[in-house]
């Protein structure tokens, strides 16, 4: 049944002009009134096929804003002597304390207390422990006001079995560093879109205390932790594109990072300078990776590329026709941000520390590349 609201200006007008009609031309009134009930019925329908449009583009809006970051990352306290460090593993086994030795020892020596997840040694297929075990042990670790720092003993594969049964309500009210690479990654993100600064840097089963090409590394991690200045000056790579830039830098290990699109641990760049490097990829999967980062946006808004060490995979030869470099370049065409090639960081043993999260200036030039952390 249709009700027609007669205390409305607009309607009572147009029943006043029916009724002038009725008198001064003899046509029947109910005409126009059937003509005023589809008016109604079809502005019903416009009302009922318009208001979930406009819902459904204000969730969409709202689910593109839950990613956003804000400006400053809240920063973890930096560490001093006599602070607990915890090394666990989240993802791959670990077998045995010989292999986290040298970041024992690391971190004995910077006068830290080292302490270890229940189930670091723990071995369940390729993982160190089942899912409930890693989860148990970072959970724990994330929630115990008392530890400073949580160190990754390795990468592997495992974290994102866990990812989404983490509580981060305690670790809010006392952030700690997360330090780590490559799995690691999906920490980073999540930590990131949540507002946290992390370490991607070397992992005590990475370690040589004893190989010179390290020293670089240990000490770029020592200046991270225990905040002193950090920043890099290095040699340019011919493919390099210049330019200047500033922003938060985001990152990690490509192939996780491509792994993350769709999900609340994807990262949004807009704005920022991202860091990538990997392992064992060939160059095919590499390109595939980096068009898929292009068509979901990751470099549309970007301020800046830092691609790290790249290990393809052995014994492959180029049939892809393209370099690395190729690659690269190609998936940035039509942006004008600076890129930089072959900065010291990922799966090698020079693998120099970077505050993800951190604003960074980045400088690169025909002859070098500076890049400060504020």
């Amino acid at each position: 049944m249709t009700i027609i609201n007669l205390s409305n200006k607009n309607t009572h007008s147009f029943l006043m002009f029916i009724i002038a009609l009725h008198f001064s031309f003899g046509i029947k009134a109910y005409f126009y009134v059937n003509i005023l009930k589809t008016m109604l019925r079809f502005s019903f329908l416009m009302f009922l096929f318009l208001v979930p449009q406009l819902i459904f583009s204000t969730e969409k809006d709202s689910c593109k804003n839950n990613k956003t970051t804000p400006n400053k990352l809240t920063q973890p306290s930096h560490l001093k002597k006599g602070d607990t460090i915890l090394i666990l593993a989240p993802a791959g086994r670990i077998t045995g304390e010989e292999a986290i030795e040298a970041g024992i020892e690391l971190a004995t020596k910077w006068g830290l207390e080292v302490i270890y997840g229940k189930h670091l040694y723990t071995i369940n297929n390729t993982f160190a422990g089942t899912d409930e075990q890693r989860l148990g042990d970072l959970q724990n670790a994330l929630d115990n006001p008392n530890i400073k720092a949580i160190w990754s003993a390795r990468g592997g594969y495992g974290l994102v079995r866990i990812i989404d049964d983490l509580d981060f309500t305690e670790f809010k009210k006392h952030p700690k560093w997360i330090i780590g690479y490559s799995d690691v990654t999906i920490l980073h993100n999540k930590l990131h879109n949540l507002g946290y600064q992390t370490i991607h840097g070397q992992m005590p089963a990475t370690l040589d205390l004893d190989n010179p090409i390290q020293e670089k590394s240990i000490i770029s991690l020592k200046k991270t932790l225990f905040g002193e200045p950090l920043k890099y000056k290095l040699p340019a790579s011919e493919r390099n594109r210049k330019g200047k830039s500033n922003g938060q830098l985001v990152g990690g290990n490509l192939s996780i990072l491509y792994s993350m699109l769709g999900s609340d641990t994807s990262l949004d760049t807009s704005g920022k300078i991202l860091f990538i490097e990997d392992i064992g990829e060939a160059l095919y999967h590499i390109d595939r990776i980096m068009i898929s980062l292009k068509r979901a946006g990751y470099f549309k808004n970007c301020k800046g590329l830092i691609v790290g060490d790249f290990r393809l995979k052995k014994n492959e030869g180029n049939t892809f026709g393209k370099t690395l470099e190729d690659i690269v370049l190609e998936a940035v065409e039509g942006t004008d941000f600076p890129v930089v090639f072959n900065f010291p960081a990922g799966h090698v043993d020079d693998n120099r520390a970077l505050v993800l999260g951190a604003r960074i200036e980045l400088n690169v030039t025909e002859n070098k590349v500076n890049i400060k952390f504020d």
